[in-house]
């Protein structure tokens, strides 16, 4: 059975997300090695791994210096480590699967039967993304067999650059969002409601001054933010007596904390960082059965304003909380109804099903990846 050798910049045990979601399912058709940027500043360079799900094993590599993220100093280490466990483990029948440009010079010295470059974000656009970024993608998109897309905007920023471009947009696990009568967490017991509620990456396409400007308009509500603070000072954050930072969260956590919410917010800034962003957690709020109210974000815009109320500005952001707040029973039962909708038109399941349709491709006997000239109509565009 043809492997996976997934090379990722998100670590598997970090906010639960696309790599996550997909490579869990994945592993059932295709024995997936995952592959996590490395950890400077060991001794002697050496390997960590462990499974966390059937079919799927996490390779986490030390290494020594100081480099951070796939970096050209650790790139021989890398490549050393790697094919060395292909070798032990007996792999040599394989699919390179791309999360990150900076990690495609490890391409050179394997042998894959064909790569996969799925982009789930512009992350040149991210802050302190390194200069090389940009040019390795360049180079991706001249080598690799199949381009996915996390999301409508990245689709259309990408699908010129690559003759085999496929948008497949956030999706949802409904088994784990779609439960009702989850008791709420006990992190948020005492908490008094209305409780506004936001879990995710807190980094800098969160707009602090959105969230600071929620709290002090109803002293009465209860902000309440879940997940890890990245990239940005944590004494940034706004501080007051009804916000309430609650630290990264397992996923398991995660409806647990939602069944607490009265409204579920995105309160993204409008910048480069989120330009081409597709929020998995839109779809997640919404199976969990409750309303959400977004900055408008493109891609949330094209999919979901139907169901999402999108805010322009603080004034609009707390009107349409209000309003949310005020529902009457007919109402409520009104959106309940639209976003059950919304969200059975997609699933992570689907997703993996479409993708794997696609990968068969590279199932012919010689070993060699057979190009398909046809359309293959299976992206989940919701």
């Amino acid at each position: 059975m043809t492997s996976l050798v997934v090379i990722s910049h998100l670590r598997w045990d970090f906010v639960y997300q696309r790599p996550q979601q997909l490579m869990s399912r994945l592993a059932v058709r295709h024995p997936v090695v995952f592959v996590e940027e490395p950890v400077p500043g060991a001794e002697r360079a050496w390997l960590e791994r462990h499974s966390p799900c059937a079919g799927l094993t996490v390779l986490r590599m030390h290494l020594p210096g100081h480099a951070h993220g796939f970096h050209d100093e650790h790139m021989a280490d890398l490549g050393e480590l790697l094919n060395g466990y292909l070798r032990d483990q007996r792999i040599d029948d394989y699919l390179l699967w791309f999360y990150t440009p900076l990690a495609f010079p490890l391409a050179d010295a394997l042998t894959p039967r064909g790569m996969v470059y799925d982009c789930m974000d512009e992350l040149a656009a991210f802050d302190f993304a390194p200069p090389a970024l940009i040019e390795r993608e360049n180079a991706m998109f001249d080598a690799v067999d199949l381009v996915f897309t996390g999301g409508r905007s990245l689709y259309e920023s990408k699908r010129s650059r690559h003759a085999d471009v496929h948008c497949f947009p956030s999706s949802v696990d409904h088994g784990h969002f779609g439960r009702r009568n989850v008791e709420d967490h006990p992190d948020q017991l005492a908490l008094a409601r209305p409780r506004l509620g936001y879990y995710g990456v807190i980094d800098e396409r969160l707009d602090m001054s959105l969230v600071a400007a929620v709290a002090d308009a109803h002293p009465e509500w209860q902000v309440v933010m879940v997940g890890p603070v990245v990239k940005i000072d944590p004494a940034s954050l706004p501080q007051r007596a009804n916000v309430h930072w609650m630290g990264q969260r397992r996923y398991d956590e995660l409806p647990a904390f939602l069944a607490g919410w009265d409204v579920c917010l995105m309160p993204f800034a409008l910048n480069a960082s989120t330009r081409f962003i597709s929020p998995t957690k839109t779809l997640e709020y919404l199976a969990a059965g409750k309303p959400v109210v977004s900055t408008p974000v493109h891609d949330v815009v094209q999919q979901y304003a139907a169901v999402v109320p999108i805010a322009a500005s603080p004034a609009e952001f707390l009107t349409a909380c209000e309003s949310i707040l005020a529902w009457n029973e007919a109402e409520r039962f009104g959106f309940e109804v639209a976003a059950a909708a919304v969200v059975a038109a997609t699933s992570w399941d689907r997703t993996a099903t479409a993708m794997h349709a696609l990968l068969r491709r590279f199932d012919d006997v010689n070993g060699t990846a057979t190009t398909f000239q046809q359309t293959f109509e299976v992206e989940v565009i919701p």
